[in-house]
């Protein structure tokens, strides 16, 4: 029911927006309309890969892995692992939530799908590597991780004080 509640409110947003452009110009109406189907279309591909790629990382992993490495009997190490592989995974959104599904799927805890997701979105060392240090400078950066380290063990615990009965 949330996903429609969410869904209805997005394309609420979309038409405000669409009014509000053609209103300034109905020319950067259309532009941004063609803009927007195009990289959509550009998107689309990569978002079926994502979601079918999840579908074959949660049958391929054996529920007794990731319910040992990763489910919520795992503690601390589950955690780790967690935030390390969120470190280490490249690629976007469609990537990172689809593992992230995938993890939920073949038995993984909250708290350490939390940690990964977190980690991901905190210090993606090849996002960081091929993005952040060429554009930023290398001390911000560096900054900003060390700042944000603590970040996945808090909502770890964090998960796992808000799910506790």
């Amino acid at each position: 029911m949330i996903d429609v509640i969410v869904t209805i409110a997005l394309w609420l947003i979309v038409v405000a927006l669409g009014f509000l452009v053609v209103r300034r110009s109905k020319p950067l109406f259309r532009e941004s309309g063609k803009s927007g189907v195009s990289e959509f279309l550009h998107l689309l591909p990569r978002i079926a890969i994502g979601v079918l790629g999840s579908g074959f990382i949660a049958a391929a992993l054996p529920p007794d892995f990731v319910g040992q490495w990763l489910g919520s009997s795992s503690g601390i190490i589950g955690i780790v692992l967690a935030i390390v592989a969120g470190a280490a995974t490249p690629g976007g959104p469609v990537v990172g939530f689809a593992i992230s599904a995938a993890a939920l799927k073949g038995g993984a805890g909250a708290p350490q799908v939390i940690a990964y997701s977190t980690a991901w979105a905190l210090y993606a060392f090849p996002r960081l590597l091929s993005y952040e240090l060429p554009i930023m400078p290398a001390r911000v950066v560096w900054l900003r991780v060390l700042a944000s380290l603590p970040l996945p063990f808090i909502a770890a615990a964090a998960a796992m004080l808000l799910s506790k009965p």
